[in-house]
């Protein structure tokens, strides 16, 4: 089982550092399935929108909710991330050599989201790296029944996980 999370420090660092690790793992000539999350500002005062890519090409789905001035409740709508999981789960179903999850959140930790779609990628072979923050880590350990190797923070540390798992093919 190869399967590996990240964990940052900052808002959007997380999303931005998996999106450009997808393009280059695309490069590659990988076959991708997934999703990689794209934050629009919307200005400092409201929160930012979050729309996330189906790898390879799309469709991009907007999975948050605007839920008014001064709310603070979570703003996910999960409708449109169950949509991004169905479209994701199709690309897996037909053929990956690479799946990327934008994050293991509070959904996936619940056992909904994208659970199901990592499960089917690791009993089929496929290495599986993801997004993860530090309340939800224990849970994605958890629901693995094994830690996922965690990497740096780094362009270069996920590039070497994916280069020693191609290396171990050969």
């Amino acid at each position: 089982m190869r399967i590996a999370c990240i964990m940052t420090e900052g808002a959007g660092h997380t999303d931005r550092l998996l999106h450009d690790f997808a393009t280059r793992a695309a490069a590659r000539g990988l076959r991708l399935c997934g999703t990689v999350q794209v934050n629009t500002d919307c200005g400092p005062d409201r929160p930012c929108d979050m729309d996330v890519r189906v790898l390879p090409d799309g469709p991009v789905i907007r999975i948050s909710q605007s839920l008014g001035a001064g709310a603070r409740g979570c703003r996910l709508d999960p409708e449109a991330l169950e949509q991004a999981v169905t479209a994701a789960e199709a690309r897996l179903a037909a053929g990956a050599d690479l799946v990327i999850v934008n994050k293991f959140g509070k959904h996936e930790a619940d056992g909904r989201g994208f659970r199901a779609l990592i499960a089917e990628a690791v009993a089929a072979g496929v290495p599986v790296i993801m997004g993860v923050n530090a309340l939800n880590a224990p849970r994605l350990a958890e629901f693995l029944g094994t830690d996922p190797d965690r990497l740096d923070p780094a362009p270069a540390a996920l590039d070497a996980w994916l280069e020693q798992g191609s290396a171990d093919k050969r």
